[in-house]
């Protein structure tokens, strides 16, 4: 996932899963326009065990480094199950986390709309 159209929020770092591995994070993204939920995208160097995404011990890794690089709001869960991949763990951010996606050039499509 690295395309024009995508915000980096954070480039590589390390986040421990569960059963205390160091796990290498490549990035976190976002896509830089939506319509109110934000699905934020965290790639890894390696393979991951399947159902990573459920690993909350690793999920707090990734949002700390989002708290680390900004973001103040509630903690957020995994998106989809059917968006989950073998290198990508995609969450799905809660209203709280637009203002900081905003702040990093994210476009709500939805105000468009707004009256």
């Amino acid at each position: 996932m690295t395309t024009d159209s995508d915000i980096e929020l954070s480039g590589p770092f390390q986040a421990k899963d569960a059963n205390g591995r160091n796990l290498d994070v490549k990035s976190i993204r976002i896509f830089d326009e939506g319509y109110g939920i934000i699905d934020v995208y965290v790639k890894f160097k390696d393979r991951l065990d399947p159902g990573a995404y459920k690993d909350s011990v690793l999920v707090r890794a990734i949002i700390d480094r989002l708290r680390a690089v900004g973001y103040k709001g509630p903690d957020f869960g995994h998106s989809d199950p059917g968006l989950q991949e073998s290198r990508l763990i995609v969450l799905e951010a809660p209203e709280e986390f637009a203002p900081f996606a905003k702040s990093k050039g994210w476009k709500n499509l939805a105000e468009d709309f707004d009256e």
